[in-house]
């Protein structure tokens, strides 16, 4: 078998072309392209031919890997402890629906649940993050680190709006408040992954969401910890 040096190696290239497919298709679609999922959960033929992209290429890299990817998995909690790609094609979608350049692929490998590998590419900025466990994290093959302030007061930090399930939002504003009020700032990017990839490389203090799917995090949460955060 491959070491995870080697797949996350390999794996660079097809996160790449997939971003770069991304973009390009960004001036093609139109909204009678869009399909709502739920509420103000969107999807475009985007998303779903990205997702196809990946899953060909990462299954030549690691066909002893199965997935776990937004678009076409329902059953994520009854993953087993074997091998798992977990992706997330276009995170940001509404962005990129409304033409708001800020979204990424994600894609993260997880064995007994927890995540080894993570990849993710924010083709607008053509920023490659990426890490494997024991091997520390990178953006563009450059070593990065989590921020060393540990003050909330000279903290810049990110969050994720609620979007369809609102049952906590009193709680939620009420911390929007205490935050505004004893940090630099808060920042509402639109996805997940970039979020957790700019706290990964220190320009974010710190990030936290609500109701987070596995493919929001799992490419995020490896390449924090290979950074030296939690």
């Amino acid at each position: 078998m491959k070491t995870l040096a080697e797949i996350l190696d390999e794996s660079k290239s097809i996160v790449r072309e997939t971003g770069q497919w991304i973009l390009q298709q960004s001036t093609q679609f139109t909204s009678s392209d869009i399909i709502y999922k739920g509420t103000n959960d969107l999807v475009s033929f985007v998303d779903q031919q990205a997702e196809a992209k990946l899953k060909q290429g990462l299954s030549a890299i690691f066909p002893e890997a199965e997935f776990i990817a937004e678009e076409t998995s329902s059953d994520y909690e009854e993953v087993g402890d074997g091998y798992y790609w977990v992706i997330d094609p276009l995170d940001g979608t509404t962005n990129f629906l409304h033409k708001l350049p800020i979204f990424a692929v994600s894609v993260g490998l997880i064995y007994k649940k927890q995540p080894i590998l993570g990849l993710i590419y924010e083709p607008n900025r053509d920023e490659l993050f990426c890490a494997a466990r024991g091997q520390g994290a990178f953006l563009n093959d450059r070593p990065i680190s989590v921020s060393g302030q540990n003050q909330v007061s000279r903290s810049l930090l990110a969050t994720g709006f609620p979007y369809y399930d609102f049952s906590y939002q009193d709680q939620y504003l009420a911390l929007l408040k205490e935050l505004m009020q004893k940090s630099h700032g808060l920042r509402r990017m639109g996805a997940a992954a970039i979020d957790l990839a700019y706290t990964a490389c220190g320009r974010f203090e710190g990030f936290f969401e609500a109701n987070l799917k596995p493919w929001d995090v799992a490419a995020g949460k490896i390449i924090i910890e290979e950074a030296g955060g939690h």
